[in-house]
């Protein structure tokens, strides 16, 4: 085939084995050629967030005929299956949202995020959701450790509107993943950058973004199971955590119990937050809450 008749595309949607596509020809929904479905193995074919190429048909569909190579991706554990699922391919950046209160900052499902985000190279910002219901001292109190340790913090109101244009400007021309646990005031803050922008929680989609750029919400996302990483690599995804692996005692040094651990005494002298090194425990058990 030639390959100067395929129409390149970005995946906006996926729905029923369809996929909506954005072309410099428009949007088009294309379904996926046969030959992808009889060699799949495991995971997801095409998720949002894909680069395509597509071939038009002469009866006005389309077809999916090649699948770029991703960058990056932002996946989990599917839920009871065991296999990858992608919740959305060539991400630049990854918004994690938790409120400040109501509920309370589920910071386990944020240090799991994070180290996806680790994993696959994905700068991360961490938006702090809900200002409005507590005093900003104690917001960046509970907060400041990510500060500490390097990842950028932004104190959100959805209701005051506190934050959303530097949100809004964080965002622009970037194709960028929301994320977090429920209740969170993810779809009030999505409204805000952009009116309607939350309308549609059903699928996970890409939304485009007046001011240049992309926006993946993930709608349902209550659990992180990690996907593909090894209990025996989570240590060099803590970033307080990987300068000091090589100052143990043991190469094969779990953090967990082993004399002459850096990684223990840093948390002794309080160099490392005991929650955060918490986190790093139930993660290397297998703990998926």
């Amino acid at each position: 085939m030639d390959q100067d008749e395929l129409l390149p595309g970005l995946v906006l949607r996926a729905r029923g084995g369809f996929y909506e596509i954005e072309t410099s020809h428009g949007l088009i929904t294309a379904s996926l050629r046969g030959r992808f479905k009889q060699n799949r193995s495991s995971g997801e074919l095409v998720a949002v967030g894909d680069r395509v190429k597509l071939q038009r048909l002469p009866d006005g569909g389309a077809v999916i005929e090649q699948i770029e190579e991703r960058t990056r991706t932002l996946s989990r554990r599917s839920p009871g299956r065991g296999q990858e699922q992608v919740i959305v391919a060539n991400p630049d950046q990854a918004v994690f949202v938790l409120s400040c209160a109501d509920p309370e900052p589920n910071f386990r499902m944020l240090d799991r995020l994070l180290v996806v985000a680790e994993r696959e190279a994905l700068p991360a910002l961490i938006c702090a959701n809900k200002l409005d219901l507590v005093e900003p001292r104690s917001a960046k109190a509970a907060f400041g450790v990510y500060q500490q340790i390097g990842y950028p913090v932004l104190y959100t109101s959805a209701l005051k509107g506190k934050g959303v244009s530097e949100l809004r400007q964080r965002l622009r021309g970037k194709l960028s993943v929301f994320a977090g646990p429920s209740g969170a005031g993810k779809s009030s803050l999505l409204n805000r950058v952009q009116p309607g922008m939350a309308l549609r929680t059903a699928v996970r989609e890409l939304l485009p973004l007046k001011g240049g750029g992309y926006l993946a919400d993930t709608p349902g996302l209550k659990a992180f199971a990690l996907w593909d990483i090894e209990p025996d690599e989570l240590d060099g995804y803590f970033r307080e955590m990987a300068p000091l692996v090589r100052q143990c005692d043991f190469s094969d040094c779990t953090h967990t119990h082993e004399p002459g651990c850096a990684v223990r005494a840093a948390v002794e002298r309080g160099e490392i937050d005991p929650e955060r090194y918490d986190s790093y425990l139930r993660m290397r058990a297998g703990d998926t809450d």
